[in-house]
């Protein structure tokens, strides 16, 4: 056990202690001086904390305090009532405040009373209620600014943790100061009590005792009121040590600092206000000499402080231009230029208010979204997207780069929606002609007062944010091949390894190597195809590797492995979908064009044989296109690579796909066939 466990056990027993067993005038006095430097201790460390939860623990200090004075106002009740003597403080206490007079004393002892509970603790408890109300409605606020910084990689993850537990500590602090300010309430309505009995039960003992009532009264009334103030004097010091805390809001200076700053930092409210006491002075019937002089002594404050803020402004001039030149003369730090954001997201002037909070913008919690979407979607984790102004741009352009380099680039108008038709709609709106930037369709600018009535037609109606974020969504996912990193891929290694380490033991690095399997997993990025069941992925591999080391035969098989995922993507159940085959005679040419090398397979066909395998699938496309239907080429399973590799410069959103890999249910028609014939 530790020795402030010990303490603070120890601290408790004493004092339940002092209520029993009563105790020499000494031990009392040392007590009573103790609890004296125990509130002043208490008070100055309120007054110079940073903030408010740098004593987390007042709300306990508190209870500590009153128990440990309650217990003292018993053990000298005690004393008063007892032996009629509870002490050299406290009979000094009664005999200076009340200059032998009771009365004096009573009414001292009843306004320090009044100032403690009326007006220090009623407001310290109101400031700790509203704060702890505050502070509740806007966790929610200021958890989703900490995820807006996490995402745009303004902090790490150990500085949002420690942010988001500082949030639910503030809240927990305030609710309870809200409920210890209560103590502070019920003390001082017990010192009142208290008081009251040792007056009454003061004189009826001095009577007792062979004194009239007159002498009891004084004697008695002296210690009690000396009592009164010894205890509520470090009362007083803690209600005051709250109010401080719970009124804190500068985590940066000290009080006398702050103060400082914000009184007597303009000498125009110093000028003002010694001119106005110099007139009070002069024409009225008060001291000329004190109130004038105070003014004069406030005036030269004024002319000393507006001196040194002129002084202070000129070296600050000075050494800005010092730094600057410093800067321009040092050598540049090439290797903080070197680093080369993933994703980024740039946009001009107009388009910030999108993406400040203050304003009500929302793109920084679409962006945590379009991570989560493609976590969920495709099984990886999107790198930090950062987002920033940039001045170069139009003022409604943005741009999307990936790895420092603009890959697509989009337009908006900010006070306008975007209407899309999705074809079967044949009345028109008046609008600004465009072009949806993530698929390229065609689609109008309308105003606020149109969307009511294009939405009613049935046009696609989106805002400006809801563009950007489906745009840069798309370009994620055609990328996201790309960037998927050998540390990326490390990763969902490591998380699969928590609950199968066998299987992850068995492949790496045995049988394949972390670049090995990062290029299976950028193959089926590539083509859409999810990776987020790992383990059958894995799995295919640990079977297969150790006959194959090829990677592109092996991501074939772990295509065929997620056979539901590739079926239940592009064909619908109980629904017949339309589809273009390959020409058999066109897979045996393929087939016979492969060739094997030490880095990998590779296809050599020649240039009139590749212009008619893609001017025949061109045309079957086509077919699909006019009936509205995805375009989907299906192959034998060795040809089908090979083929995709061919065709994915001339036709970005052809799918092909083997027939190993579509389940049995799935029902197919075929609308035409690649040939060369």
């Amino acid at each position: 056990m530790k020795i402030g466990d010990i303490v603070v056990g120890m601290f408790i027993i004493v004092s339940l202690v002092l209520m029993i067993i009563p105790l020499p005038v000494g031990i009392l006095d040392f007590l009573i001086a103790l609890n004296l430097a125990f509130g002043l201790i208490i008070v100055y460390n309120a007054l110079f904390a940073k903030e408010a939860l740098s004593m987390s623990s007042f709300p306990t200090i508190l209870l500590f305090a009153t128990l440990y004075r309650l217990s003292l106002n018993v053990a000298s009740t005690r004393l008063i009532l007892r032996d009629g003597d509870a002490g050299t403080i406290i009979e000094t206490f009664g005999d200076f405040v009340g200059g032998g007079d009771p009365i004096v004393g009573i009414v001292i002892f009843i306004i320090l009373i009044i100032i403690q509970f009326l007006v220090i603790t009623k407001g310290s408890e109101r400031v700790a209620e509203v704060s702890a109300r505050f502070t509740l409605d806007a966790m929610p606020g200021k958890q989703m600014a900490i995820d807006a910084d996490l995402n745009s990689g303004l902090i790490d993850e150990i500085d949002a943790k420690n942010r988001r537990q500082k949030i639910q500590d503030e809240a927990s602090f305030y609710g309870s100061m809200d409920g210890a300010s209560k103590f502070v309430k019920g003390d001082a309505i017990a010192g009142l009590i208290i008081t009251f009995i040792n007056i009454v039960g003061g004189i009826i003992m001095g009577s007792t005792r062979g004194m009239n009532v007159q002498e009891a009264m004084n004697h008695y009334t002296t210690l009690t009121i000396g009592d009164g103030l010894v205890s509520q004097i470090p009362a007083l010091l803690i209600a005051l040590a709250t109010g401080v805390l719970v009124t804190k809001v500068s985590k940066e200076a000290d009080v006398s600092d702050i103060l400082a700053q914000e009184l007597f930092k303009t000498p125009k409210v110093l000028y003002l206000s010694g001119s106005v006491l110099i007139i009070i002075g002069l024409f009225s019937p008060l001291n000329k000499i004190i109130v004038v002089g105070l003014g004069c002594l406030m005036i030269v404050a004024a002319s000393i402080m507006d001196r040194n803020l002129q002084i202070q402004t000129v070296d600050e001039e000075v050494a800005t231009e010092e730094i600057e030149a410093d800067e321009i003369r040092k050598p540049e730090n090439v290797v903080s230029l070197l680093q080369v954001d993933p994703i980024e997201l740039e946009f001009g002037y107009g388009i910030i208010p999108l993406a400040d909070v203050n304003q009500g913008g929302d793109l920084l919690d679409r962006v945590v979204m379009i991570r989560r979407q493609i976590a969920i979607e495709l099984g990886t984790v999107v790198p930090i997207i950062r987002l920033r102004d940039n001045i170069q741009l139009n003022p409604n352009q943005y741009v999307v780069k990936i790895k420092g380099v603009q890959v697509s680039e989009g337009e908006i108008l900010f006070d306008h929606y975007m209407a899309m038709n999705p074809g079967f709609v044949d009345e028109e709106i008046d609008g600004v002609e465009t072009i949806e930037p993530a698929f390229n369709l065609p689609a109008l600018w309308i105003t606020e007062g149109q969307r009511e009535k294009a939405e009613t037609l049935g046009y696609t109606v989106v805002d400006p944010p809801s563009i950007i974020a489906t745009h840069l969504t798309e370009i994620i996912k055609e990328h996201l091949d790309e960037l998927l990193t050998r540390e990326d891929v490390q990763t969902l290694i490591s998380n699969i390894k928590e609950t199968h380490p066998t299987l992850v033991d068995e492949l790496v690095p045995k049988l394949m190597g972390v670049g090995e399997i990062q290029k299976v997993l950028q193959t089926l990025l590539k083509e859409g195809v999810s990776i987020r069941d790992l383990v059958t992925i894995f799995e295919t591999l640990a079977d297969n590797a150790t006959s194959n080391r090829d990677t592109d035969i092996l991501t074939e098989y772990v295509r065929q492995a997620l056979k539901r995922t590739i079926s239940k993507k592009y064909f619908m159940p109980n629904e017949t979908t339309s589809v273009v085959t390959l020409d058999p005679a066109v897979e045996q040419l393929i087939m016979d064009s492969v060739k094997q090398t030490e880095q990998g397979a590779y296809l050599a066909l020649d240039p009139e044989s590749t212009q008619k395998i893609i001017k025949s699938t061109e045309n079957e496309i086509s077919k699909l296109e006019e009936l509205g239907k995805q375009a989907i080429m299906i192959s034998s399973p060795i040809v089908r690579i090979y083929f995709k590799r061919l065709t994915e410069e001339y036709f970005k959103n052809l799918i092909v796909i083997s027939y190993n890999e579509i389940e049995s249910n799935v029902e197919l028609q075929s609308v035409g066939m690649v040939s060369i014939n």
